[in-house]
């Protein structure tokens, strides 16, 4: 009997749902940021480590040519830059 989905399809799929995941993670605090102008309760410090993880997995992405990897943290990495600049631009703002 043939196997259905070989182990192949299975990692790669692992891999993008986890790269559709990992990418959504900042999308509400963004948007939330960007609709309210309140930033008052994100932690620079966190944004700054997760813009650093994210760095850190594409460098690692583009090392080992991994998809998955590389298109997840290259769109996290440009959502975390446009969530410090809100944090930046709205804090300073006395909000």
């Amino acid at each position: 009997m043939k196997l259905l989905f070989s182990a192949e399809i299975i990692t790669e799929t692992v891999g993008y749902l986890a790269a559709v995941f990992g990418t959504y993670l900042m999308i509400p605090q963004v948007y939330k940021s960007y609709m309210t102008k309140k930033v008052n309760d994100i932690s620079k410090v966190m944004v700054v480590v997760y813009i650093i993880n994210c760095s850190l997995w594409e460098v690692y992405g583009l090392l080992i040519h991994s998809w998955p990897i590389i298109l997840c943290n290259f769109i996290a990495l440009i959502i975390g830059i446009i969530q410090i600049g809100l944090k930046l631009k709205y804090q300073s703002e006395g909000n």
